[in-house]
């Protein structure tokens, strides 16, 4: 059967399993970073400087739901004259971060076992 998507689609297609993909190593990179406190602007950077670039219209939403979920505490601090937001890692979070990091471990080494297969 001839594959009858055309560019526009199959471009749109890509770009919503990108971000599908992409969206889960963002938590798991999120959660990493933080084990180290920090508040959103250095978080950010962090997460640039090793090559994942991440909007502020994500983080910040982002921050909020994992600190919802319990997985991050946050307190506001004054630092340079202006109010931040600081964030860490609660202990939920630390548990749930080391089994994340099992998982995608596991996830990663069966990818790279069907992959080398090819």
């Amino acid at each position: 059967m001839k594959n009858s998507t055309k560019p526009e689609e199959s471009g749109a297609l890509y770009e919503n399993l990108r971000l599908e993909l992409r969206r889960g190593c963002l938590i798991v990179a999120v959660l990493a970073q933080l084990k180290t406190e920090r508040y959103g602007y250095t978080l950010r950077k962090a997460l640039a400087d090793d090559g994942l670039e991440i909007d502020e219209s994500t983080l910040y939403p982002l921050l909020r739901r994992l600190e919802t979920q319990g997985l991050l505490v946050s307190e506001w601090r004054e630092e340079d004259k202006r109010n931040k937001r600081f964030y860490k890692l609660s202990p939920e979070g630390k548990r749930i971060l080391k089994q994340l990091l099992e998982e995608w471990r596991s996830i990663n080494a069966s990818l790279e076992q069907i992959l080398h297969e090819e």
